[in-house]
């Protein structure tokens, strides 16, 4: 690698050789900073997990559908109730179990806000904290 400096001619000449220092040099760093490396991924902690089985998956709940029509005739489940009474007896009934049932409030768009606020009013006097408003709209 002998580099001649000023010749028998001045005409600038193509140097063909390459400059191979730097290289080697960044080479090295490269390669010692993996040797220092590959030591601390290699270290691992071993831990002795409890082995358990998986919860079982929780169960669906009950839902108990009340629907309030237009004229006030509130239905449990599909089944007309005939009176105010009869309704606070199952909403005590769903009120006392450990695991209440869900109940869907479906009033009819044409009912009065009183009838439905009846049953929601029973149905927070006696307890029951799973309650909620379906409202199902028909698109045309």
């Amino acid at each position: 690698m002998a580099m001649t400096v000023g010749g028998a001619s001045d005409e600038a000449e193509v140097m063909m050789e390459i400059n191979t220092t730097p290289l080697i040099d960044v080479m090295l760093v490269l390669l010692i900073m993996l040797i220092i490396t590959i030591p601390i991924q290699t270290h691992a902690v071993k831990l002795d997990m409890p082995v358990t089985n998986p919860p079982a998956p929780p169960t669906p709940p009950v839902v108990v559908d009340i629907t309030v029509d237009f004229d006030g005739t509130v239905s449990w489940n599909g089944q007309p109730l005939a009176d105010q009474r009869q309704l606070e007896g199952l909403l005590r009934q769903a009120a006392q179990q450990p695991d209440q049932p869900e109940a869907h409030l479906r009033p009819n768009k044409l009912v009065t806000y009183r009838s439905v606020a009846a049953v929601l009013a029973a149905a927070q006097r006696l307890g029951v904290t799973k309650v909620g408003l379906v409202n199902e709209q028909l698109t045309d």
